[in-house]
C-alpha cells in the first residue's frame, strides 16, 4: 500500500503535465475544430479538407512523407548494420552521429538553405570548378533533403537498436546450417529488425508530414505542405476553428501510422530505450 502511495505521489507531476500540455490542448482542438465562429457544432472545418487546395496540400505532404521515409530506410539501414557490428569505437561513432540533433531544429534547416540557395555555398563551389550549378532551392527536392537531413537519425537508432538485439549464435547456426550471407539477411536478420523498421518508419513519416518550418524554409512560398495551411490558419488568417479541423484531419493519419506501429511491435523491441 505504502508502495502505491508513494507511486501515485511521484506521478503526481507528470499527471499535471499531461492535463496541461495534452488532454486541454487536444480538447481546445477538438472544441475549435468542431464549432464554427459563431459556436454552433459543425463538421464544415474537417469536410474542408476536401477542398482542391487543403488536398493538395495534404496529398503533397503525404507523398513527400513517405519519399523521404523510404530514403531514411534505405539510408539507414545499411548504417545501422555497420554501427551494430562495429567491434571498437562504436560510442564514439553512434555520438558523432547523434551530435547534430543537440543543434537547434531550426538552425540546422537554416544552414541547408544557405548551402542550397542560388547564390549559396554549394554552387559557389560548383561555379568555382567550372560545374553547373543546381537550382534545388524553393522546391519539392529540397523539401524532403531536409526531410531525410533532419530525421535520418530517427530511423537510424530504432533499427540499430534491433540489430544489436539479435543473438549472434541464431546467425551461426544459419550460416551452419548451409546459408549464405544474402538468405540469412533474408531469413533471419530483416524479419527479426521488422519491429525496428516499422518503428523507425513511424519516427520518421509522423514529423516528415506535420513539418510546416522545412516547408517554409527550404520550399519557399511556392510550395505549400497540410503543415504550412494549419499554421496560416493559426497565425495569419486567425481561423482557429478551420485551423483546427484540419489538425484533426492530420491526427487520424497519424493515429493510423501508430496503430501500424503498435500491431507490428507489440512488445515495443524497436523501441530506443
Amino acid at each position: 500500500m505504502k508502495n502505491k502511495k508513494r507511486a501515485r505521489i511521484l506521478a503526481g507531476p507528470y499527471l499535471v503535465w499531461a492535463v496541461a500540455f495534452i488532454i486541454i490542448p487536444l480538447a481546445m482542438i477538438f472544441t475549435y475544430g468542431l464549432t464554427s465562429r459563431d459556436g454552433g457544432y459543425t463538421l464544415a472545418n474537417i469536410a474542408s479538407i476536401a477542398t482542391p487546395e487543403h488536398s493538395k496540400a495534404l496529398w503533397l505532404s503525404v507523398r513527400l512523407s513517405i519519399i523521404a521515409t523510404v530514403i531514411c530506410l534505405l539510408l539507414g539501414y545499411p548504417l545501422a548494420y555497420i554501427l551494430a557490428h562495429m567491434k571498437s569505437s562504436k560510442g564514439m561513432i553512434i555520438f558523432i552521429f547523434i551530435l547534430p540533433m543537440w543543434m537547434n531544429f531550426l538552425l540546422r534547416t537554416l544552414a541547408w538553405q544557405t548551402l542550397l540557395e542560388k547564390t549559396g555555398v554549394i554552387n559557389t563551389v560548383l561555379s568555382a570548378i567550372g560545374l553547373p550549378t543546381l537550382a534545388i532551392i524553393n522546391t519539392s527536392k529540397a523539401i524532403v533533403l531536409g526531410m531525410v537531413y533532419n530525421f535520418l537519425p530517427f530511423m537510424v537508432l530504432p533499427l540499430y537498436n534491433s540489430l544489436t538485439k539479435i543473438d549472434d549464435n541464431v546467425i551461426n547456426a544459419a550460416h551452419d546450417l548451409g546459408a549464405n550471407g544474402f538468405q540469412t539477411f533474408i531469413k533471419i536478420i530483416l524479419p527479426l529488425t521488422v519491429p525496428g523498421i516499422i518503428s523507425g518508419i513511424t519516427m520518421v513519416f509522423v514529423p516528415a508530414l506535420t513539418t510546416f518550418v522545412i516547408s517554409k524554409l527550404l520550399g519557399g512560398s511556392k510550395i505549400l505542405l497540410i503543415g504550412n495551411v494549419i499554421e496560416e490558419q493559426f497565425t495569419q488568417a486567425s481561423n482557429w476553428h478551420l485551423g483546427s479541423g484540419l489538425s484533426i484531419v492530420l491526427m487520424i493519419f497519424i493515429l493510423f501510422n501508430m496503430l501500424l506501429s503498435a500491431i507490428f511491435d507489440k512488445d515495443g523491441e524497436g523501441n530506443v530505450i
